[in-house]
């Protein structure tokens, strides 16, 4: 700051100032500053200041997975909407595991940001003591927690695959089958499993035809894997429900392989409505969840919370089915 001070002719403290948005200055000096700065290779350090006023630039997000496209979807669209008011984020990755969650918040925590978006509505007993006292916006995104610790943005899993349920039996299917991952560990995949079991009960069929594909996140080998599993030990099952797209594509390459013809033999449906389900021959049932928009309402959600707006409601997103051609 000396420098720049010295190359422009001003104070150290009109250069602090010319960093600051909404700070008082002259725009000439100002861009005067900013230029003199680009041209030594400065960078403007907020620690000093972050600690005077105990406010940070990011808001601290945990998502489950890195290379799932949904999650990225819902990062972009919370990037653009937080962007635009100057925020960044700083990006937590549990890998499916509370624990590891558990971990990350206290660290995210450390680093006092503005607000928290975390992904499911289930977390360890202390995890939760920490959002609880965080004394912070939190949002509980991607689900619909019974009890919310602060906000949420999500929807039902259970209900969102009863509808895939209710329009397979509607159609004709009867003997339905769902592939899902390790339900200790994916809690929405969990109750993705739930409403399958539960829509079947109450339609009065076989709920039994379940094949566990492994720990999550659920590739498309692993959904190939488990579709072959289905097709030996529930050789007359006429369609499945699959927890991810990946995982309905693997399933869908497996029946390709076997020449179990899609659908006639086999309706197969996903969940997410990645792009491989819509390019992929035939095009995958799969079930829109609306990733960007959880996202982006997210992001809303919380410069409302930091603004100190009154009567904010929680964001219920309704996720829409949407029938392709491995299905009826």
């Amino acid at each position: 700051m000396a420098d720049i001070a010295r190359k422009t002719g001003v104070s150290p403290m009109t250069v602090s100032r010319a960093f600051k948005s909404g700070s008082l200055i002259n725009e000439a000096t100002r861009d005067a500053i900013l230029k003199a700065a680009d041209e030594l290779g400065y960078m403007f350090d907020a620690t000093a200041s972050n600690l005077r006023s105990q406010k940070t630039d990011f808001i601290a997000v945990t998502i489950p997975s890195i290379n799932n496209a949904n999650f990225a979807d819902t990062v972009g669209g919370l990037s653009e909407v937080l962007n635009a008011r100057g925020f960044q984020i700083l990006l937590g990755y549990t890998n499916y595991d509370m624990q590891e969650e558990e971990r990350l918040i206290e660290q995210l925590l450390r680093r006092k940001p503005q607000a928290i978006a975390v992904t499911g509505g289930k977390h360890t007993r202390r995890a939760r003591k920490l959002l609880e006292n965080s004394n912070i916006p939190v949002i509980e995104t991607w689900d619909m927690p019974a009890e919310p610790i602060g906000h949420f943005v999500g929807f039902s899993n259970a209900d969102a695959v009863r509808s895939m349920v209710d329009h397979f039996v509607n159609v004709g299917y009867r003997r339905i089958a769902f592939i899902g991952g390790d339900v200790s560990r994916d809690t929405r995949g969990s109750d993705r499993r739930l409403g399958f079991i539960t829509a079947l009960n109450d339609h009065g069929l076989d709920a039994s035809r379940l094949i566990d594909a492994g720990p999550p996140p659920i590739s498309m080998r692993e959904g190939a894997n488990a579709m072959a599993r289905l097709l030996s030990e529930f050789p007359d099952t006429e369609a499945v429900i699959c927890v991810s797209d990946l995982s309905a594509f693997g399933a869908l390459t497996e029946c390709q392989r076997r020449g179990v013809a899609v659908p006639d033999l086999m309706a197969i449906g996903g969940f997410g409505d990645y792009e491989i389900g819509g390019i992929s021959v035939p095009a995958l049932t799969t079930i829109n969840a609306h990733a960007r928009q959880i996202g982006a309402r997210t992001g809303s959600l919380i410069l409302d919370l930091l603004d100190h707006k009154d009567n904010i409601p929680d964001v219920t997103i309704r996720p829409q089915l949407i029938v392709r051609e491995t299905s009826r």
